[in-house]
């Protein structure tokens, strides 16, 4: 029964990542989805309200931010693991948003491809998916020692 119930927790933040992504044009504020999604490279950059787009952004990486750490915890159960994990995302996020930032006021053609990459990890959960096999790698090296 008990894990019945950890990985039901697992399948539920799972599908709030997949939703957060699905309806993302509806839920936030961001130009810049249409606009990687054509051929960005020889666009000019889509005009914005930089505040607004800096909320939104946060937001996203805020509720992704939390359902990541939700699924680490319920799959490591080590209040360590979550921990760090909480200090890298935030440390992460103040590195990526300033670099946004920046990117945005300063969008030249040339950029745009670092552009999208740090907007992809601000948007999207991918330290999860960076994380998830460094722990369990870890822990199985543990297991070994």
């Amino acid at each position: 029964m008990h894990q019945v119930k950890r990985y039901s927790l697992i399948f539920i933040l799972i599908i709030g990542l997949v939703l957060i992504r699905a309806f993302e044009a509806r839920l936030f504020y961001d130009p810049f989805l249409e606009f990687f999604k054509n051929d960005y490279l020889y666009s000019d950059a889509p005009v914005f309200e930089t505040f607004k787009l800096i909320a939104f952004t946060t937001l996203r990486y805020a509720l992704n931010a939390v359902l990541s750490l939700g699924i680490i915890y319920v799959v490591f159960k080590d209040r360590g693991i979550l921990k760090f994990s909480a200090m890298l995302f935030s440390v992460a996020y103040a590195i990526l948003i300033l670099l946004f930032l920046y990117l945005i006021n300063n969008a030249e053609q040339n950029n745009y491809f670092i552009l999208f990459n740090i907007r992809r990890f601000l948007i999207q959960p991918i330290l999860l998916l960076l994380l998830l096999p460094a722990f369990y790698y870890q822990k199985q090296l543990k297991k070994n020692i």
